[in-house]
């Protein structure tokens, strides 16, 4: 193959552009965009209410060995929470920006509202270690007429954390089902269209 067949292969080549996102799109992506930025903010205010509210309790708590070990573990609730509302934050922000203009940036912001909720399902299953610290202050300072044997309470935490596990896991999905991912599907299927 000599230079001007290459010259003219290569002009014959056609670009695909990326397609732009019309106006019309740019409403339809609106409206869940909207909603997904409003469930975050309710969703941070009720934490931060819960949060209040535990801290309260805590302070009302008896005897001092129970409230010491309650306070930390709400604290270190509250750590974990503010890492995991960390990376929410930052996707708030992304998506509070100007809508995408086209199918890749798009598609971008998809990946990235599916890859958040990969962090929303661990926020919740990252809950289970304190619900094995709860279950053994509880044990602790249970009054029992008899204390439990060895087997007993292992029998306890192994249920507790099994169960707990899978609850955490269900709700973390059907919770975020309810306020986001309807809304995701909504820009997903607006990807799909534009991929035609």
């Amino acid at each position: 193959m000599n230079i001007d067949e290459l010259k003219n292969t290569w002009n014959e080549d056609i670009v695909e552009e990326t397609p732009e996102i019309t106006i019309e799109q740019t409403n339809k992506l609106n409206l869940p965009l909207e909603k997904i930025r409003k469930n975050m903010r309710v969703e941070f205010w009720w934490m931060i209410g819960i949060f209040i509210f535990a801290f309260l309790v805590c302070s009302v708590c008896r005897p001092f060995k129970l409230q010491f070990y309650i306070t930390v573990l709400i604290a270190s609730m509250l750590i974990v929470t503010v890492f995991f509302f960390s990376k929410f934050f930052k996707l708030y922000n992304e998506i509070s920006n100007p809508a995408p203009k086209t199918y890749d940036s798009l598609k971008d912001l998809v990946m990235q509202l599916n890859l958040n909720k990969q962090y929303y399902l661990s926020y919740y299953i990252s809950f289970a270690p304190f619900l094995v610290c709860e279950i053994l202050i509880v044990l602790e300072f249970i009054p029992w007429p008899n204390p439990p044997g060895e087997l007993k309470i292992a029998m306890i935490l192994i249920s507790t954390v099994t169960i707990g596990l899978f609850l955490l896991y269900i709700v973390g999905r059907f919770w975020y089902q309810r306020y986001y991912g309807r809304y995701i599907q909504h820009i997903e299927d607006l990807l799909e269209e534009l991929k035609r």
